[in-house]
């Protein structure tokens, strides 16, 4: 079905998009984060369906809900997009009073649902990432006092959000320290293998002096650096040992694994057949998570946007060595229209440009120029192009520094 509706955008639209992006979240880890304040909203507001939802340029996203097992919506089909318009609250006492939403599914059995309330999710700097809201399938009327209430629970939301972030900073800083641990114990293994060396050349070259107490004195210097040698064998095989992935890090084969979590169901709502490939070689050297879901991310939505249905999108990962690091490759195309000369022009010029899918899917506008940001930012290039008797193709390249040597 093609879709007429007018779906709202916020005036903000690019740096709101921003602003989520600079948390670097994986929508699908924090459900368990979440669950206390989605059972606390339910009960709070007495309904039968609360959810946690952030919104960005093509997907709602529910990170923890209670009474409904749902995981993403497109943003065109969800009623939260509503919700980040700029006003305190949003709420639909009957929904099948109301023209834009009483012929929508989630008004139809098996969901019939006929209440809606949502809050804004605002962050520090003022841009409603998401929603907290509410649904129920009776008609109803909240009184002021309960809505205060859940915007309360909000801002709880937005402040473990931020408490998240901020803890994984502290791991990255732990992975540091433990790399210049690590680093120390590398750089001291070679004078102290010299002083060895050292030690038994003058050992063996006075075995047939006297002087018993030089002789005593260089044993010790060689006990002492083999025993320095030794601990530094023994951090290093630690740091061997406890050497993972840790949580802002991924490999290759993570990473197609976590796109395929993501957005198969995207796909699969729209019959489009989606194939992630990682290059043959090196699938477990690790590198940075930083902002790679959403620029992948954004680039697959995109792309399942555009394709028509029995469609395909392609995703390539590679991670290429380099002298100096790695350079992570990301190839994703599809099999739709391509993109018109303006709108390459404007992608080019760091511009947006607003254009429908193929099942009438709104379009935003932002993903793109976000994306190019997001790269930009971390040193790296995009480009896009059209395949001949294809459809459109993104290139991403990103330069990371080689992880230290353990």
């Amino acid at each position: 079905m093609i879709l007429q509706d007018t779906f709202p955008i916020p005036k903000n639209e690019g740096q709101r998009l921003l602003s989520l992006s600079e948390l670097d979240l994986d929508y699908s880890e924090l459900s368990e984060e979440f669950k206390d304040l989605a059972r606390l909203t339910a009960k709070v507001a007495g309904t039968e369906i609360s959810l946690i939802n952030l919104i960005d340029a093509y997907t709602t996203w529910t990170i923890s809900g209670q009474g409904l097992d749902i995981q993403q919506t497109p943003r065109e089909e969800s009623l939260c997009q509503y919700t980040i318009m700029g006003q305190s609250q949003f709420e639909v006492s009957d929904l099948l009073l109301d023209e834009r939403f009483k012929d929508k599914d989630f008004t139809k059995p098996p969901l019939a649902l006929r209440y809606y309330l949502g809050v804004p999710i605002t962050d520090a700097g003022g841009f409603q990432i998401g929603s907290l809201c509410v649904v129920d399938k009776q008609p109803k009327n909240f009184s002021p006092e309960k809505i205060e209430m859940l915007k309360i629970i909000a801002g709880q939301v937005i402040s473990r959000l931020h408490t998240y972030q901020s803890i994984r900073e502290l791991q990255s800083q732990v992975k540091n320290a433990r790399e210049t641990k690590s680093k120390v114990a590398h750089d001291i293994r070679g004078p102290l293998a010299g002083i060895i060396g050292l030690s038994n050349i003058i050992a063996q070259q006075g075995n047939a002096n006297t002087l018993s107490e030089v002789l005593d004195f260089i044993q010790l210097i060689h006990k002492s650096s083999k025993s320095l040698l030794e601990l530094a064998d023994e951090i290093l095989s630690e740091e061997q040992q406890q050497r993972k992935l840790s949580d802002h890090e991924m490999n290759l084969s993570v990473f197609k694994c976590k796109l395929q979590d993501l957005y198969e169901v995207q796909a699969k709502n729209k019959g489009i057949n989606l194939q992630i490939q990682v290059k043959q070689g090196d699938t477990l050297s690790s590198f940075p998570k930083n902002k790679l879901l959403q620029i992948t991310g954004n680039l697959i939505s995109n792309a399942i946007k555009f394709s028509p249905e029995n469609g395909t999108v392609k995703v390539h990962l590679a991670l290429i060595e380099q002298q100096q690091g790695h350079l992570l490759e990301l190839m994703i195309s599809d099999t739709g229209a391509g993109i018109s000369e303006q709108a390459l022009q404007h992608l080019e010029d760091g511009q947006h440009l607003s254009t429908s899918g193929t099942q009438g899917e709104t379009g935003y506008g932002f993903g793109l120029a976000l994306v190019r940001q997001l790269v930009h930012g971390l040193g790296g290039r995009m480009e896009a192009h059209n395949q001949p008797g294809s459809g459109a193709c993104f290139n991403v390249s990103i330069p990371f520094k080689k992880q230290l040597e353990e």
